[in-house]
């Protein structure tokens, strides 16, 4: 519980600082929109070409878990694709199904990152990195495609593999396992510009969340909020455990992807929402309650897996 606890204070921290700077004074309010452009060009293409292009899995063999991550993610995005007709019914709109869909898919990598490192060490680190390098292209692309389909305009084929080919977070991440694949070595003093990008955007994307928070939401989360809490801390982690499991995953490693599927979801995709005409503030509300609940579930996650992997 300390292990995730000292993981998700200092999250919680910025998200809090964001909060209070945008109701302070402090801060000129015309400064905001262009953070959260520049977070959405710059930092974060840059943190995702970093991170794929440096990663190392040597020795690793990834054929079962990315059959079992990336099949856990396409069956959790069908299903909650099969909720919007209900979803629909029941009065909630396009723009917020949007963002239950991607708090429900998209995973917290770097909260992951923290926690598996002092739980399992290297093992951990490395683990974590092959789900973050599989899992990047397919759920930014069902999360785009869902963001393309449901936010109004023409719905066409062009438009469509347009904006999926154009959106700098799926550019960043196709040139970085590029990069990877092909062994080039960016020039040191380059990469080391973009390193600087990269480490930024973390902290500001986690501030940005704060900014975009509104208390009442996140103290009083809707229907809809709670059940994308429910959708991505306990039946992800059902679904991905259990596919692992019958991939003949164990030990360690079955406990780190536990652990991948069982941390909140990734506040970058907050800017997504903005940027794309989601409902910015529903993620922002579902993102908090995430954290927050994330505290208990996470461990009570791993305790259940530990049992299933000694069987």
């Amino acid at each position: 519980m300390t292990i995730v606890f000292e993981s998700i204070l200092p999250v919680f921290l910025l998200v809090l600082l964001g909060a209070w700077l945008k109701r302070s004074t402090l801060v000129d309010q015309n400064l905001w929109l262009g953070l959260e452009q520049f977070g959405y060009f710059i930092l974060f293409p840059a943190l995702l070409f970093s991170t794929l292009a440096e990663a190392n899995f040597t020795g690793l063999q990834a054929d079962a878990t990315a059959i079992a991550t990336i099949g856990s993610v396409s069956l959790m995005s069908l299903f909650v694709l099969l909720l919007w007709p209900m979803l629909r019914n029941r009065k909630v709109s396009a723009a917020s199904f949007t963002s239950t869909f991607q708090t429900a898919t998209r995973w917290n990598g770097f909260m992951a990152l923290a926690i598996a490192h002092k739980l399992y060490g290297q093992l951990g680190l490395t683990l974590t990195a092959l789900l973050m390098t599989l899992l990047i292209i397919p759920t930014n692309l069902y999360n785009i495609a869902v963001l393309v389909w449901f936010t109004g305009g023409r719905r066409d084929f062009r438009r469509f593999f347009m904006r999926i080919a154009t959106n700098p977070i799926i550019v960043s991440s196709v040139l970085g396992i590029f990069v990877n694949l092909i062994g080039l070595k960016i020039y040191s003093p380059l990469m080391a510009t973009i390193e600087m990008l990269a480490s930024a955007s973390l902290s500001l994307g986690l501030v940005m969340v704060g900014a975009g928070l509104r208390a009442s939401d996140a103290l009083k989360p809707s229907a809809v909020a709670l059940l994308a809490v429910f959708l991505k801390l306990i039946v992800m982690p059902v679904f991905m455990v259990s596919a692992s499991y019958l991939l003949g995953i164990r030990g360690d490693a079955l406990l780190v992807v536990a652990l991948g599927a069982a941390v909140p979801t990734a506040m970058n995709g907050y800017l997504l929402a903005k940027q794309m005409g989601g409902d910015a503030e529903l993620y922002a509300a579902v993102a908090t309650v995430q954290t927050v609940v994330s505290f208990f579930t996470i461990p009570l996650v791993l305790l259940l897996t530990a049992y299933v992997a000694s069987n």
